[in-house]
């Protein structure tokens, strides 16, 4: 498949936009006139650099308010075209966009229409030029794909087909398998986006809130599988308006964007290949077939002075299991809860999660799939005698780990005894539940389409959580059998202090730990003299008003600070530590099938670490 993408999408200059693009892998380009006329590159210079990094400049765009107007505004239109004709033959570009009118001064009239769009096309053919003509979601007249389409069979010219742009005909539900009736020859260009479903004019929604395909609700694979079918083998461009791509890194937004074609890509092909399709003119790759991670491995947390972080552990019931042989790093493990404290390069770092194990079925093949997905590799030298892990680096710079057993265990030596080895239960069956990772704003939406596409999990739907810094807000993402837990937060920026004026990160990330009995488990780390996150009063007699709870268990819940929850399946108990830099822990034990995080306390515990930050 042809990857394509407009300059509109990136932030910078036309320059810096097209060596992101071809950097990124991207075949081709939308030169969108704006970059263009504010640029300082003439025409022949951005045709030259183009060419210079091996990138095909594919359409130029937008033309706008051309058809179904009166005879004089006609001519003046195609006085302008001509000039625009003129203007990519020096860029070497042969397609232009033209939108349906959305202007005041159109006229409903279809035979019109066809016959303004007939004659643009005689006059482009003179200048070997193709007019795609686009159905705009707005358009006065002309809002519907099916119409455009129509439109453009009367006017029966060679030089004129359509555009199809994934937004304009998902954003007002068209049905899109009559795509397959148009002939693949006439469908001039593909653009495609994806977008969250919003209760918002089509116009605002197109113009700030599109994404790149994975990180919205549109069902894209579908929509190009029908354009495969109608025979198109042309670029499939993206075309995404988004006010925080535009003001993000430009590099990395075109990486990001080149995931997503991607990913969109295997995705048509595996629905393809599932209904038994023949091979298209346009043709579909795969990535290397992996199946999704089924636990988490380990979490390490990063510091340059990890004692209060080991005092933390200890006070949980870990136990040091070694240093490792050769690197600065040491090992605490509960059961099959593994916390990897990393001291290396660790210099003015405060305790805060830096990589993330997942088990897989074959490291190698995960790691590939990572690489041709624009994950960074992370290297990781290593000795003859020791584990060869492969890593990628996740958007916020995370370190992810492919990781096929526990081997690397045993580079940490025999490791010392537990303080719950023989007085509990709970220590061989503790594991990791899940990992809560905050996000910089500019890069949520990049983070969701990373563990996605790179480790299969399936993003529900996010939720808003109040805290006293503002909304949080908090996308899940996990496995189908929910093996692998993983929290997206964005939080938001505040100023903690009004005297001071600072600016303060709320970044806080944690670690949950499922045990199978937290009231006992918790009463063990109180005796270990354990800081929990102080839970104030008002929660427990809210509490009583919701559930009609046991007495006794209630008042053990407000004895040693639990917080409590109830589903459909089951029942939730959790608490949480102090923090420790930007991160801390949370224990959970899961009742009879509980399915949930405990989303309404969440709140709860926002205020009390908001109140903890402001006491320090």
């Amino acid at each position: 498949m042809r990857t394509g993408i407009a300059t509109v999408c990136l932030s910078g200059t036309l320059e810096e936009k097209l060596r992101a693009a071809a950097k990124a892998g991207f075949g081709g380009v939308e030169i969108f006139e704006t970059d263009l006329v504010t640029s300082s590159l003439s025409p022949e210079d951005v045709r030259r650099l183009a060419a210079d990094l091996g990138l095909g400049l594919d359409l130029y765009q937008p033309f706008r308010d051309f058809d179904s107007v009166p005879d004089e505004l006609y001519r003046a239109n195609l006085r302008r075209a001509e000039a625009k004709f003129r203007l990519m033959g020096r860029l070497g570009i042969d397609t232009i966009l033209v939108c349906s009118n959305v202007g005041t001064a159109s006229i409903d009239d279809d035979a019109l229409r066809t016959e303004q769009l007939h004659g643009l096309a005689e006059l482009a053919a003179g200048h070997g030029v193709k007019v795609a003509y686009e159905a705009l979601a707005w358009g006065t007249y002309v809002n519907d794909y099916e119409h455009a389409w129509r439109l453009v069979a009367d006017a029966d010219h060679p030089n004129l087909g359509t555009c199809l742009d994934t937004f304009h005909i998902l954003s007002r539900g068209w049905d899109t398998e009559p795509i397959e009736k148009i002939p693949g020859e006439k469908i001039f260009f593909v653009q495609v986006a994806d977008a969250p479903k919003l209760s918002l004019d089509v116009l605002s929604w197109s113009r700030h809130y599109r994404v790149f395909p994975g990180e919205g609700q549109f069902d894209l694979p579908k929509f190009l599988g029908h354009v495969a079918r109608a025979g198109y083998d042309g670029p499939v461009s993206l075309e995404v308006f988004n006010d925080t791509f535009r003001q993000a890194d430009v590099e990395r937004t075109a990486v990001d964007a080149m995931r997503s074609l991607i990913w969109l890509e295997e995705r048509t092909a595996q629905l393809a290949g599932a209904a038994g399709e023949e091979r298209f003119a346009m043709p579909l790759r795969t990535l290397p077939r992996v199946a999704p991670p089924t636990g988490l491995n380990f979490a390490e947390v990063k510091a340059e002075y990890p004692a209060a972080l080991e005092r933390l552990l200890a006070q949980l019931g870990f136990s040091p299991r070694g240093e490792h042989r050769t690197k600065p790093v040491a090992l605490w493990t509960l059961g099959d809860a593994r916390i990897v404290l990393n001291r290396q390069g660790a210099a003015g770092v405060a305790p805060g999660i830096s990589a993330l194990g997942f088990d897989v079925e074959n490291s190698v093949a995960a790691a590939a799939r990572a690489v041709q997905l624009r994950a960074s590799p992370v290297p990781r030298p290593s000795q003859a005698d020791e584990e060869i892990l492969q890593a990628v680096k996740a958007p916020d710079g995370t370190e992810v780990f492919l990781c096929q057993d526990t081997a690397w265990v045993e580079e940490f030596g025999p490791g010392e005894a537990s303080p719950l080895d023989g007085a509990s239960a709970t220590s061989p069956a503790a594991r990791i539940d899940h990992i809560n990772l905050g996000q910089p704003w500019q890069h949520f939406d990049e983070a969701v389409l990373f563990y996605s596409s790179v480790l299969a999990l399936t993003p529900e739907a996010s939720q808003d959580v109040s805290s006293p810094a503002g909304l949080v807000r908090s996308q899940v993402m996990q496995t189908r059998d929910r093996s692998v837990r993983l929290a997206l937060n964005l939080a938001p920026w505040v100023q903690s202090d009004s005297v001071r004026g600072t600016l303060q990160d709320t970044f806080l990330e944690h670690i949950a730990v499922e045990v199978p009995d937290l009231t006992v488990y918790a009463a063990e780390c109180r005796g270990r003299g354990l800081p929990f996150l102080a839970i104030p009063e008002n929660y427990y007699e809210d509490l009583e008003a919701r559930f009609a709870l046991d007495p006794r268990l209630l008042a053990r819940l407000r004895e040693l600070d639990l917080l409590y929850d109830r589903d459909d399946k089951g029942e939730f108990l959790h608490f949480y530590t102090a923090a420790v830099g930007s991160v801390f822990f949370e224990v959970v034990q899961r009742i009879d099938g509980y399915d949930g995080f405990g989303a309404p306390n969440a709140p709860v515990r926002h205020a009390a670490q908001f109140a903890a930050q402001q006491a320090r």
